[in-house]
């Protein structure tokens, strides 16, 4: 069954801002293997220039609402998380993403759109600070696997 079109444009805002911990900064770098000291010791990242710990620049990944940010909840959408494959997680950073930063994120349904027999889902995250500093963008592309609409397929155009 094909996704819900009416979804697209639809915003959420995370309900609770997200505290970025040193522990937090630590644990995703050594999860990606990131050795570098500014996501590791104080002291490093100070002499840097930075007030604290920095995160590696995918660690917004995990301060996204819910579990995609999207208005998943809502069975109307039509979502099936097991027809669900991570396409693509992009992000631009205003600035590095410190720990003690507080960040609210708004994510919006920008777009659903066919791809063969599969639907692609792109969201765009927006990360401010509680103060309303912009800290970074990011998109999220889901395809969803065989949902699409049956299309027609005009005569002698079979598969090859």
């Amino acid at each position: 069954m094909p996704l819900n079109q009416d979804f697209v444009g639809r915003r959420f805002v995370s309900p609770v801002p997200f505290q970025v911990g040193r522990e937090h900064i630590r644990q995703f770098a050594r999860a990606v293997g990131d050795d570098n000291p500014l996501h590791h010791d104080v002291e490093a990242a100070r002499a840097a220039g930075y007030a604290d710990l920095v995160a590696p620049p995918t660690f917004l990944a995990t301060a996204t609402p819910g579990a995609l940010g999207l208005p998943t909840d809502d069975p109307a959408l039509g979502l099936d998380y097991a027809l669900i494959v991570h396409g693509e997680q992009r992000f631009t950073l205003r600035r590095p993403v410190v720990a003690g930063d507080e960040l609210v994120t708004t994510s919006t349904l920008t777009g659903i759109r066919t791809a063969g027999r599969n639907e692609v889902l792109v969201t765009t995250y927006q990360y401010e600070t509680t103060s309303g500093e912009e800290v970074a963008v990011g998109t999220c592309t889901l395809v969803s696997r065989g949902t699409a609409a049956p299309r027609d397929i005009p005569a002698g155009e079979g598969t090859r």
